[in-house]
């Protein structure tokens, strides 16, 4: 019975290239001069070939050192599988953003698609005319796809995502409430837990940051009177604009809208925890020029302390 395939010793890359160059020259000589190896060394090598293989594979001739018809049979499928290896040994193309054709997949928070997705897209619509971009969002399944590479990053206040992940911090935040600037109630200057209290809110129920601001509330006991509960950020400008009700939201997003609906920012009562807005992505794709090139457009556009981070340890992003 012969040897199983896993048996068999494979031949290394050192032992094809001495099979090709012996049936290009012809010659132990200039095959040695072409691998760097003295004439002793490279008979040495033949000899130890032949007896793995079973065959002189090159025999001497008047013309030289002739391949048998087992190296004749051998020779081709030897240069593939070289061709093969010098493919994996040279560099990656150079990477060129203005030529790129490629689609990037990015679960986002609601609240980014308002304070960053605008930004980065204009940004990489200017640079990467050829590339699109899709926002996902955030779901119980978005590790296992950045895993498996079909989605690239994941941006906000992601706290599934801390550990296993690269990640870098883009900015730190805090809470504001959200009023309409003619509230009939509200004064700046002596807006407190008195007045947060007494005042009816709207609540919005799927922000990554919802559950700091009731665990807050419960813990503190504090009373909060929420008469209408949306799913996302969009619709707070043209609720709090036309109505006397108030909101409790991160500050950026909060100062964003109350740009885009002329509303007033308050500091906000309640000690709510502060937490940070970040970027993750997987080790596999942490060297894909792709996902390098996104990510630093990201850090230009949004970081204001740079680090990044592995399993909470500081890291390069080489």
């Amino acid at each position: 019975m012969g040897k199983r395939m896993s048996e068999v010793p494979l031949l290394d890359g050192r032992q094809l290239q001495l099979i090709d160059l012996l049936h290009r020259t012809a010659s132990v000589t200039r095959t040695a001069e072409k691998l760097g190896q003295t004439q002793p060394t490279v008979s040495l090598w033949l000899a130890r070939l032949r007896e793995q293989l079973g065959d002189p594979l090159f025999v001497r001739t008047a013309q030289g050192m002739l391949p048998t018809p087992r190296a004749q049979e051998l020779i081709g499928t030897v240069r593939t599988v070289l061709a093969g290896l010098q493919s994996i040994a040279e560099p990656p193309a150079a990477f060129d953003a203005a030529t790129m054709q490629r689609s990037f997949r990015i679960f986002m928070t609601d609240a980014s698609h308002i304070t960053l997705l605008p930004q980065l897209f204009s940004h990489v619509r200017g640079l990467a005319p050829g590339v699109t971009l899709e926002a996902a969002a955030i779901h119980a399944g978005m590790a296992a796809e950045l895993e498996a590479g079909t989605a690239d990053l994941a941006l906000g206040f992601i706290p599934e995502l801390e550990a296993g992940f690269y990640q870098q911090t883009f900015y730190d935040q805090d809470w504001v409430c959200l009023a309409h600037t003619d509230h009939p109630r509200i004064r700046p200057k002596s807006f407190g837990l008195k007045e947060y209290s007494r005042e009816a809110h709207v609540g919005v129920v799927h922000g990554t940051g919802v559950r700091l601001l009731e665990s807050a509330v419960k813990r503190l006991e504090i009373e909060r009177h929420v008469v209408l509960n949306i799913p996302g950020f969009l619709g707070l400008p043209a609720i709090l604009s036309t109505t006397d009700l108030i909101a409790t939201l991160p500050r950026h997003i909060g100062e964003t809208l109350a740009r885009i609906g002329g509303l007033r920012v308050l500091r906000c009562p309640v000690p709510v925890p502060g937490f940070s807005v970040r970027q993750h992505w997987h080790a596999r794709f942490h060297q894909d020029p792709g996902n390098r090139w996104l990510r630093g457009i990201c850090a230009e556009l949004f970081v204001r302390r740079r680090h990044v981070e592995l399993h909470g340890r500081k890291a390069r992003d080489a």
